[in-house]
């Protein structure tokens, strides 16, 4: 009777430190979810400062709206495709238009909202400077609602026939980067290169950006960010960050450092734009293995991921293809080398061949799925719509063709055609 009485007495503060325990893992996942959020400011400062002048209110906007239709797309379609009731393995079949669940799965809307907007981010970037502003917006919709959702089904959702295989992304680096990068390739391969990037011999010409000092800090801004987009993705307050962190910064790290080498190596220009790339290439390298790497692979995988971002830009020129950030090497070519690392080094059982090739299986499988839909999906947008700006509004920059406004009035002939094109705007309705 008294082990009764006790064990009755005890209810009570087991139900409140229950209570308490999901309070705390709300608060982690709301953190980590302003954190990646957060990582918006830093792509747009990033990708702005690395076009020129006259593009680069053009790129803000694309950021900043492509976060704001994401989201209300991926509440309404995305989240149910990739996590709802997924009999078949391939997309979820309930789940749309949620207004009615458990309190936890609000805070795990809130933040794969956020993933789904920096997948769908990192096109931007990559198409930049030439792109039809209304016609990149469709193609963020597409991508937010349809296609990144049907991919992470199969990784993320329990019933996903890539979970079920065993495949691992703990956070992403196919799932939501490779997937970004992916469409991006897609993307300029229908948009084409910008005007003068390469010559008559097809060699390339350098476009520089105009703000390099935002780049720096959009680089600084994503590197934080990080912290929630690894350390988050536990989505409980877990002692597991420490170690999810840990290497995340190392391989961050590392990435910029093999950069800097592989410049001295090759005795070129140790130059700033690829040294932030170098570590963003580390960051994405590291996203699949995190949570299941010791610190001297995170290391190892941060330094591969660094030359395979250097080499892998070099070779989109040789292809005669103009990605204006780096966004493919950076989040495709990276992101697919760190999630097969993340078979190859996995902790409790590295260098297990099967493992492996279920991680090659995977990265195989986001690049035809996300680049065959992509590519359709920008050839329609072309087709129908038309995806690329004129040869005039490229020249006299999408800041004005597109939104009448400018960023740097210390340009006298676009301030002068500011009032022209708003006059034009506003003719047309």
């Amino acid at each position: 009777m008294r082990s009764l009485l006790i064990a009755l007495s005890m209810l009570p503060v087991t139900a409140l430190a229950e209570e308490s325990g999901d309070a705390v893992n709300m608060l982690w996942i709301a953190t980590a979810a302003a954190l990646v959020f957060l990582m918006q400011a830093g792509f747009a400062l990033l990708e702005s400062g690395m076009s020129r002048a006259k593009n680069s209110l053009n790129v803000v906007m694309k950021n900043y709206m492509d976060v704001c239709i994401g989201t209300l797309i991926f509440w309404a379609v995305g989240y149910g495709l990739m996590f709802g009731t997924n009999s078949s393995g391939w997309f979820g079949t309930d789940g749309f238009f949620i207004n009615d669940a458990e309190p936890m799965t609000w805070g795990v809307i809130l933040f794969q909202t956020m993933f789904a907007a920096t997948a769908v981010t990192i096109a931007s970037g990559a198409m930049a400077e030439r792109t039809r502003y209304n016609a990149y917006l469709i193609g963020a919709l597409v991508i937010t609602g349809f296609i990144y959702p049907v991919f992470g089904s199969w990784v993320w959702n329990s019933d996903g026939w890539l979970a079920k295989m065993g495949f691992i992304d703990f956070a992403g680096s196919t799932v939501v980067h490779s997937v970004g990068a992916w469409c991006a390739l897609a993307g300029i391969i229908v948009v084409g290169p910008r005007l003068g990037r390469f010559g008559p011999r097809g060699e390339p010409r350098e476009i520089r950006g105009h703000n390099l000092t935002l780049v720096a800090l959009g680089g600084f801004i994503l590197w934080f960010g990080w912290f929630g987009f690894n350390g988050g993705s536990t989505l409980s307050a877990s002692v597991d960050i420490g170690l999810i962190n840990l290497n995340t910064q190392l391989a961050a790290s590392a990435g910029a450092v093999a950069t800097v080498l592989l410049a001295s190596i090759m005795g070129r220009p140790v130059l700033l734009t690829e040294t932030i790339n170098g570590s963003l290439a580390g960051l994405v390298g590291i996203t699949a293995g995190c949570a299941t790497m010791s610190p001297g692979f995170a290391i190892v995988t941060g330094l591969i991921a660094g030359v395979v971002c250097v080499l892998g830009q070099q070779l989109l020129l040789r292809m005669k293809l103009d990605d204006v950030v780096g966004a493919v090497s950076v989040h495709g070519f990276a992101g697919a080398w760190g999630t097969i690392a993340a078979g190859i080094f996995y902790l409790e059982d590295p260098f297990n061949s099967t493992r492996i090739l279920i991680q090659i299986i995977g990265v195989i499988s986001a690049f035809a799925w996300t680049f065959l839909s992509a590519l359709s999906l920008y050839l329609l947008i072309a087709m129908f719509i038309g995806l690329r700006a004129s040869a005039m509004h490229e020249q006299r920059g999408l800041d004005l063709t597109e939104h009448a406004e400018i960023g740097y009035p210390e340009f006298p002939m676009q301030t002068a055609y500011t009032a022209e094109r708003a006059a034009e705007m506003e003719a047309r309705g």
